[in-house]
């Protein structure tokens, strides 16, 4: 009987694993920029609980550090950018100065280099870039 837990410790216990489990993942974040906490971030972001408030923290920290930023990638999220490429360049000309430079700091700074477009998209391009030129 001594070697059974006590009831009031399985509280400190649970405590003390998420106090290591934080641990663990500050000394991944910090390691190669992040590179070994981003798989696990994407997959806590998949719980709907966990990534709802995930979300909110990170919004919460980018409208701390750069209002600009912060309110341009709302109105890109608003408009659907992250889905469809021509809704990201028509958001992006719908941006204030300040947010379209801000984003496009951001985007440089991640190293975001635009992918690959295939025959349609580049015939879309080239039929928007048409019409601007008119």
């Amino acid at each position: 009987m001594p070697l059974a837990i006590p009831i009031f410790l399985i509280p400190l216990f649970v405590l003390a694993g998420i106090a290591l489990l934080l641990i663990a993942l500050n000394l991944l974040a910090r390691v190669k920029g992040g590179r070994y906490v981003r798989p696990i971030a994407n997959t806590l972001m998949k719980i709907p609980w966990v990534g709802t408030q995930l979300k909110k923290a990170s919004r919460a920290t980018l409208e701390r550090q750069n209002p600009e930023l912060a309110s341009a990638v709302a109105k890109l999220e608003r408009s659907g950018a992250t889905r469809d490429p021509m809704k990201a360049q028509q958001a992006l000309s719908r941006l204030s100065p300040a947010e379209r430079q801000a984003y496009l700091d951001a985007a440089t700074e991640q190293g975001a280099a635009p992918e690959p477009m295939n025959r349609a998209q580049r015939r879309a391009a080239a039929k928007l870039q048409k019409q601007r030129r008119r």
